[in-house]
């Protein structure tokens, strides 16, 4: 089995990150695997505590322990599709991928039912098809790859900035600039590793923010990602006192409206189409999450 490490796995150790593939094995015996050289990072053999690196190529040889995704009849709305790629509306509350606590009931596990194996498998068995991600309770759209080939090319695309990806969200408070940059260096949190942080020590993070409409104590936004960090949005929105609606990960606390977590939509999607060049462009309708919340907020005007 051969893994690419993302932005979202970068800075996680390797025995922590391969407890999600291995299952079967205790962490003791992935470290002991480890340091067997049964594990090598860019063809080097490290140790179990080693710090993942965006874009590490992981080889584990130990592929009959890894546990096997399986494929699932759930339903896809799929927006764009042609021979080497699709784009997936991906519903709030749904994962990307299967982690090791959740196996099933993932957009690769509908992936894998639909493709079956016309998916690039860059990523592992857990990312089948995967290109970039959105959170569980992020809905949107999202790019899918059929093979390798334009797995790498998409992939690339997002590194040189050539692929724009619009968000709309709803924030905490009211926004009086009209646009503005933020720009803070965003990496994993040492005490808490399922979050994200500002740290001077983090990867340059920057996303464009757009004021669309002001409410009593909220604004809607349009949010720009230049670079593409994990949790960019929610950790960028917070640092400069406007979480993101019901993101109680980042601080924004509850609310009356019955939702879920954070109210965030990936609406609108740009890219070259493999191997032409022609520019796709994709817009998709508010969910019914910002439906209510919006209907929620005129309410309260």
């Amino acid at each position: 089995m051969k893994l690419i490490v993302d932005d979202y796995n970068e800075s996680l150790r390797l025995d922590a990150f391969l407890a999600e593939y291995l299952q079967d094995y205790s962490r003791s015996k992935i470290q002991s695997e480890i340091k067997a050289g049964s594990v090598v990072v860019n063809s080097k053999s490290v140790k179990p505590s080693y710090i993942l690196k965006f874009n590490d190529c992981i080889e584990v040889n130990i592929e009959e322990k890894c546990v096997k995704i399986e494929p699932e009849n759930i339903d896809l709305d799929i927006v764009y599709e042609d021979e080497n790629m699709a784009v997936v509306n991906k519903p709030s509350g749904m994962l990307t991928h299967p982690t090791s606590l959740e196996l099933s009931g993932t957009l690769v596990n509908a992936l894998l039912y639909k493709y079956g194996e016309n998916l690039s498998d860059i990523n592992g068995e857990f990312r089948r098809g995967i290109i970039h991600r959105l959170d569980r309770n992020t809905s949107g759209l999202l790019m899918i790859a059929k093979n390798n080939k334009a797995h790498e090319y998409l992939a690339e695309k997002i590194k040189n900035r050539e692929i724009t990806k619009k968000y709309l969200t709803i924030v905490k408070g009211v926004i009086n600039e009209d646009e503005f940059i933020i720009n803070k260096p965003i990496g994993r949190h040492l005490s808490q590793p399922h979050k994200m942080c500002i740290t001077e020590n983090g990867k340059e993070s920057i996303s464009a923010v757009k004021v669309l409409k002001r409410y009593a104590d909220a604004t809607l936004a349009e949010v720009t990602l230049i670079t593409g960090r994990t949790h960019q949005i929610r950790v960028h929105l917070s640092s400069i006192g406007h979480p993101v609606f019901n993101d109680t990960l980042y601080g924004f606390g509850k609310m009356k409206v019955n939702t879920e977590e954070q109210v965030l939509q990936s609406y609108k999607l740009s890219f070259p189409k493999p191997y032409d060049g022609e520019i796709i462009m994709l817009e998709i309708e508010k969910d019914e999450k910002f439906k209510k919340v919006l209907s929620y907020l005129e309410n309260c005007r």
